[in-house]
């Protein structure tokens, strides 16, 4: 049986231009805008931190030059300091509150899709079980459950289903929550849509040929029709943030309190 450790790999796939949001994203990649005062992307990281997953691989591309510099200075922006400026500028640390996170940051190039991206990551990752989500949407899923569901099964990858509105894409499950169809954007409303969050099996990679390979379309889609693909139904709280109204709208969850996500 399948075990998953504190050591399995988080991939977080942060490399898109954000185009639908661009009245942020032309500074700054969507990952790094912000709702409260932290970047979606450290609300992300937080949630599988919770659980105890704090080995990340954080895959860049649009801007990724900005992820770099946050967590750069990201000690010394969460700390009390003392610079000795008349001892060669010395720094002192008195107190911080950093997370225990380890982050490791791949340039996996401005024009690759979903599936290279994760490809060029692949020697990061070892031979081991690794989850994956995207860099711009926030939930309340237990990631411990969301483990253990794909532990229960010998499949090669587990996505996380979520039921919002019928503008997202949608997955066709059946009673044994064997995914079999893997469609994206179809019309109606109530359907079960993919939210990320997935836990994948390294042989997965072998589906991904190279940087133009759509993880989604080509990749997800291949496997589901191999009856290679489990879906682990979420019924609680999940948001996206692809538009600046959907930003407005975690922001406001965020400032009043009720950020169903927060850990």
């Amino acid at each position: 049986m399948r075990t998953i450790d504190k050591n399995t790999k988080v991939v977080i796939l942060a490399g898109g231009f954000g185009i639908r949001i661009s009245e942020e994203s032309l500074m700054k990649p969507k990952p790094m805008i912000d709702i409260g005062d932290k970047p979606i992307l450290w609300h992300i990281m937080q949630t599988y931190a919770h659980y105890g997953f704090t080995d990340f691989v954080i895959c860049l591309g649009y801007k990724g030059y900005f992820i770099k510099e946050y967590f750069y200075h990201y000690f010394l922006h969460h700390s009390d300091v003392t610079f000795d400026l008349s001892n060669r500028n010395e720094m002192t640390i008195h107190e911080s509150s950093i997370e225990p996170w380890k982050i490791t940051l791949v340039d996996t190039g401005k024009e690759t899709m979903t599936g290279g991206r994760l490809k060029r990551v692949q020697p990061y990752l070892g031979n081991k079980t690794f989850m994956l989500t995207y860099g711009d949407g926030v939930s309340d899923i237990n990631i411990g459950k969301l483990s253990a569901f794909h532990c229960s099964h010998n499949k090669l990858a587990t996505v996380t289903a979520t039921q919002p509105s019928g503008r997202f894409g949608a997955l066709d499950i059946k009673d044994s929550n064997k995914v079999i169809d893997f469609m994206e954007k179809p019309k109606g409303d109530g359907s079960w849509i993919n939210s990320g969050f997935f836990v994948m099996e390294p042989q997965l990679l072998d589906y991904i040929e190279g940087d133009h390979t759509n993880l989604e379309m080509d990749c997800m889609q291949k496997i589901a029709n191999d009856g290679q693909l489990m879906a682990y139904k979420h019924e609680g709280f999940f948001q996206p943030m692809d538009t600046l109204r959907d930003k407005n709208y975690l922001e406001g969850l965020w400032k009043s309190g009720k950020a169903l996500w927060k850990k």
